[in-house]
């Protein structure tokens, strides 16, 4: 048991320490900043935003959502199990049959998608009488321009908001918390080390990616800081939760909650994915093939990642 916990401690040193490095190391670079880049510099700039971009379509579809897809369903079944346990009509055989068949993970994810599209529409309703791209981000960080977008950007209108910006990194992080949580529930040093390595597989390339978006929207460096250190500290935080609660169990409404979150967390991503990060890396004209060719790349290493996640 104590080399168990043992094990568990390195992989929440080592969650941490690749976050770290992977998220502060483009923000503490000058080479990262697009607005100083000129031509050859720009344009490997704008190809790895497109492999970033890949990587979040790869982790959104074949990840987070894959994961919540799978999570929701099992809870669903044996929550309809526990309860046909309890009553042997056949009406209730039949309704739990029914609601087992209804795609309810994919009522979830859309449900999360929707939530952000709401959000997002309520806050530039409200906004809509203010003055250019400055509208939402002061209305939501507090007057403070921690978002600010430079003007040589081709995609400049209310909707590309610094709230887009939030909620992938709460998405993130919702997701993070899980899959630490996921780490600190297993129950022999083989399948901590195997989960945890495909965690970290996927985790350096997803932090990097934001960091990446963080620079190419023009967040401050204290304000990108501070985004990459509370995404740090996700996947420690939901990894030592489980630790605590290794020897209870997640019955009940707990792991349907747990998978309901995942849910709700992965149609935000994708959101933010489809609406804000793709559109942007492939807005300009210039080498298209090429950009393809990073975001497959990008997608095609998370798709490889996930045999093992």
């Amino acid at each position: 048991m104590e080399s168990l916990i043992g094990v568990k401690l390195g992989c929440l040193f080592a969650l941490l320490a690749l976050t770290l490095v992977c998220g502060l190391s483009p923000i503490c670079s000058k080479w990262f900043k697009i607005d100083a880049a000129t031509g050859r510099h720009r344009r490997v700039l704008s190809l790895l935003g497109c492999t970033s971009a890949g990587v979040f379509l790869g982790a959104g579809l074949m990840h987070m959502t894959a994961e919540a897809l799978e999570g929701i369903e099992s809870e669903i079944q044996k929550f309809v199990g526990q309860n046909r346990t309890r009553t042997k009509g056949n009406s209730s055989n039949d309704a739990g049959s029914a609601f087992v068949q209804y795609p309810c993970g994919e009522l979830v994810i859309s449900l999360g998608f929707f939530l952000v599209f709401l959000l997002e529409s309520l806050a530039l309703q409200c906004c809509q009488g203010a003055a250019g791209q400055s509208t939402v981000q002061e209305e939501e960080w507090g007057g403070n321009p921690a978002f600010d977008f430079h003007t040589h950007e081709s995609l400049r209108s209310p909707k590309q908001s610094p709230f887009r910006a939030f909620v992938l990194l709460l998405s993130l992080s919702f997701h993070s918390v899980f899959e630490g949580l996921a780490v600190g529930l297993q129950p022999t040093i083989a399948a901590t080390v195997q989960l945890c390595l495909a965690v970290l597989a996927h985790k350096g390339l997803v932090v990097f990616g934001v960091a990446l978006r963080l620079i190419k929207i023009g967040t401050g460096a204290r304000w990108a800081t501070s985004s990459i250190l509370s995404l740090a500290f996700m996947s420690p935080l939901g990894l030592a939760l489980g630790m605590t609660i290794a020897a209870g169990d997640s019955e009940g409404w707990k792991g349907l909650a747990q998978a309901i979150l995942e849910g709700l967390a992965a149609g935000t991503f994708l959101y933010v994915t489809f609406l804000e990060i793709l559109p942007r890396e492939l807005s300009s004209s210039e080498a298209p093939l090429a950009k393809w060719g990073c975001v497959a790349a990008g997608f095609t290493f998370m798709a490889f990642i996930a045999m093992w996640a």
